[in-house]
């Protein structure tokens, strides 16, 4: 149950401004759709989110407990760093969408999170809990708790939200969990 309760809250925090949430944004003024975003959404984040899983699962059978603990702390530290720093959102493509709304809503979010903070974020969870299962779950409540509501509320919701203040309480988050790790080896 603990790894689904921090998976949920570290993911939900750190997707506050993040690029895959101005894409939701984007994504919601464009198409004017929610149901179907919200859904390429969910089905895009299982997918990455499962994929970032099981490489986290395999890093600690490859590296060793020790080793690992090491890793996963400077990773959450490393990662409290990259929050502060804003993103900027996707470039937006002006064709309607070729394939629909919820194929590309999946497509984009699926290449989008690639490599982004909240993935990286799933493998250290994964590797951290040891429940693929659990994490998967967790990771993806938290992008749709930041997500849905920006989809269905839109920029009116962006606008109240003050980032800086969001970003640095991530920051924080990522930093305890950074501090935590290393010191309960």
């Amino acid at each position: 149950m603990e790894a689904l309760l921090v998976s949920t809250g570290v993911v939900a925090l750190a997707e506050i401004g993040d690029k895959t949430q101005l894409l939701a944004l984007l994504l919601a003024t464009k198409f004017r759709r929610p149901w179907p975003i919200v859904l390429g959404i969910l089905v895009a984040t299982l997918a990455n989110h499962a994929f970032a899983s099981a490489i986290g699962n395999w890093l600690v059978n490859l590296v060793g407990a020790h080793a690992l603990r090491w890793i996963l702390g400077l990773s959450f530290l490393a990662m409290a760093a990259w929050t502060l720093i804003p993103d900027s959102a996707p470039d937006e493509d002006s064709a309607p969408p070729r394939h629909g709304v919820f194929l590309t809503t999946a497509l984009a979010f699926f290449i989008v999170e690639m490599g982004d903070k909240t993935q990286i974020a799933t493998v250290a969870l994964a590797a951290q809990f040891h429940s693929i299962v659990f994490v998967v779950l967790g990771t993806t409540l938290g992008m749709m708790l930041a997500n849905v509501p920006v989809v269905f509320a839109g920029d009116a919701l962006i606008r109240r939200v003050p980032l800086p203040v969001v970003r640095t309480v991530t920051a924080l988050s990522f930093v305890a969990l950074g501090v935590y790790v290393l010191a309960t080896g």
